[in-house]
């Protein structure tokens, strides 16, 4: 698990510009607003750096493609290196999830006041999650939010298949000093084995969740830092 700051000096942003392909340049062009396309830059291009460091290539050689639902995979020679990953990101971090032979899957959120909480967790959260968090003191409702929802966009990363699952068909925990844990899941047969969810702690006012396929003996962490720090 790597940290990634998104939030760069302008010309080591245009350094690392370089290494990307000719369809993320379009596609940082087509931000409406600087902060968006600039943190796209950083994001993609630290990932390129990141991957190519683990299948040892130059970061422009690094190949991506795509799956029905949009998750990436490699693409090339680098594929055969059984590499998998997946990357967040939020305000001015990111995180990217780097594991060898297993899918995985992260999240990242910014903690932060919900004006409708009860009303999206209604939508989108299974009755018995919903059970839970009703149940919490209220100054606790807002980080249980997001802890739910940072477990549940981890899980279903992994699983590849986008929003196909709906989210109201699985459970998580979310209740404060409740480990992460997948508890069931209705759409996948013997999901909450195959998967392991793990709390992440990416720094004050973040909110992050791994999913892996199990089993997960342990998740290193690591922060990534600009070539000249």
């Amino acid at each position: 698990m790597w940290r990634v700051p998104l939030d760069l000096p302008p010309q080591l942003l245009s350094a690392l510009s370089a290494v990307l392909s000719v369809d993320e340049q379009a596609r940082a062009a087509r931000f409406r607003f600087d902060v968006h396309r600039t943190r796209f830059i950083a994001g993609r291009a630290v990932l390129r750096q990141l991957l190519a460091r683990y299948v040892k290539i130059c970061p422009e050689e690094v190949v991506f493609r795509y799956s029905e639902h949009g998750k990436p995979s490699l693409e090339g020679g680098a594929a055969e290196s059984e590499l998998r990953f997946n990357f967040s990101n939020a305000g001015g971090m990111g995180l990217a999830a780097i594991v060898l032979g297993r899918e995985v899957g992260v999240d990242l959120e910014e903690l932060k006041a919900v004006s409708d909480f009860s009303g999206i967790a209604e939508r989108f959260f299974s009755p018995a999650e919903n059970e839970v968090l009703l149940a919490l003191p209220a100054p606790s409702r807002d980080a249980a939010f997001f802890t739910c929802w940072t477990r549940k966009e981890a899980y279903i990363k992994a699983v590849g298949e986008g929003l196909s699952i709906p989210l109201d068909s699985f459970d998580v925990t979310l209740a404060p000093g409740d480990p992460a844990r997948l508890l069931a899941t209705r759409g996948e047969t013997g999901g909450e084995v195959r998967w392991s969810l793990h709390e992440l702690h990416p720094g004050p006012g973040f909110v992050g969740a791994l999913a892996v396929e199990a089993p997960a003996r342990e998740v290193l962490c690591f922060d990534w830092e600009p070539p000249d720090a």
